[in-house]
Parts: C-alpha cells; structure tokens; sequence
C-alpha cells in the first residue's frame, strides 16, 4: 500500500549482530503494509531455501561491478570477499511512489545513504548490555567462539557510531522495541511537511472554507 500522495520516507536501521534487527524488522513490515524493505544485491552463491530476487538479487562479480561503474547503488561494501550493494534507481522509484522504504544496512553503509539521500531517517538499535549481547550470541548456536569474538569486537565499533544516527532503540525487551520503532515510523508520517504533501486539498479546502 502506498501512500496517498507525497513522497515515501527512506528508514535506515542498522545494529550490531545479535541486537535483534532483522527480527524487529520482520514484525514491523508484518504489522504495518506501508512499509517496504529493500532487497540487496549481491555475489555471494544463493543458499539453500534462499530464492533470487527475494532474499538477495544474486548476481555475478562482473555484473556487480559494472553496476558500481553505473552508479547504480545508493550503498556498497565488500564483505568477506562478496558484494553486497543497494539499487538506488529501486529505492528511488519506489519513495516516489509514496512508498516507504527500510534499509538493513551497517554504520559505513548508512553513511553513504545519508550523503545521497539525507533526507533519510535513521535508527540504530542497540541490545541493553555487552553481556546480554555476548548471551543472544552464543545462543544462536550458529557460530564458532572465534567468530562470536569477532562479532563482539565488531560490535564495539559500530556501536561508537551510534551517535551519527537520529534515533537510538535499545532492544531490552522485544515488544517494547518494536512499539518504539513504529512509533518513529508514524512520528515521521505525521511531520507537517509529509502531511501537508498528502492532504494538500484538505488544507486548501478547510483554509477556504474559513
């Protein structure tokens, strides 16, 4: 569903690993339909039970590549020797549309974002402590100590750029995240500059018939 005139809102979220994202991301396009969420490109080999075009748009190196020289992405990074990139001409078109967009992307990546579209709104989410981090983590089961030390010391990174985005959600308890993230997203949808583009003839009819 889009917007009833107007142009969509480009919300950037990014996190740690282990702070809960992708999980509160999933919820939020669940319970709210104006909500899109941004497919990346990449080169990395499609996963089992992965489908192109719906978890990544898989593509090879090469084409990755001309499509740098094109300047076809809002954002792009080499991670662990695969691309992974944005399409600025899909998310461009569709805040056109009045539809709003989410972009899952790390600190470096939304700050390319915020060059091209700084009229972005950004949101980092935090888990409520380094220990409860270091807990999610391990008991995802899913990654050798070494790799969970990795991300740990990743995380300590990421989170010194947190004060670069416009809102901080601390994910102590799941609900109360998610309540607050659709709380920005509809905080923004009722800022008079995007109301007075949807609701033009309201104003203008009200302001007349005074």
């Amino acid at each position: 569903m889009s917007q009833a005139g107007g142009q969509g809102t480009l919300f950037v979220i990014s996190a740690p690993s282990g702070a809960g994202k992708t999980s509160l991301v999933s919820e939020m396009l669940r319970q709210d339909a104006q909500l899109g969420v941004s497919v990346s490109h990449t080169t990395r080999a499609l996963r089992e039970g992965e489908r192109s075009g719906v978890n990544y748009h898989f593509v090879s190196r090469g084409e990755f590549e001309a499509m740098i020289a094109r300047g076809e992405f809002l954002e792009h990074a080499d991670v662990f020797g695969n691309y992974y990139g944005t399409s600025q001409v899909w998310v461009r078109e569709t805040l056109a549309r009045g539809q709003d967009v989410i972009l899952e992307i790390d600190w470096q990546g939304a700050e390319q974002v915020r060059r091209l579209i700084p009229e972005c709104l950004s949101i980092f989410i935090v888990p409520p402590s380094a220990q409860v981090l270091r807990e999610r983590l391990v008991g995802r089961g899913t990654d050798a100590p070494e790799v969970v030390e990795r991300r740990l010391s990743e995380a300590e990174e990421e989170c010194r750029h947190a004060v670069e985005f416009d809102y901080l959600v601390v994910n102590d308890d799941f609900n109360v995240a998610l309540a607050d993230l659709l709380a920005i997203v509809r905080s923004r949808r009722l800022k008079m500059s995007v109301q007075q583009n949807r609701h033009s003839r309201l104003l203008a009819g009200l302001a007349g018939s005074v």
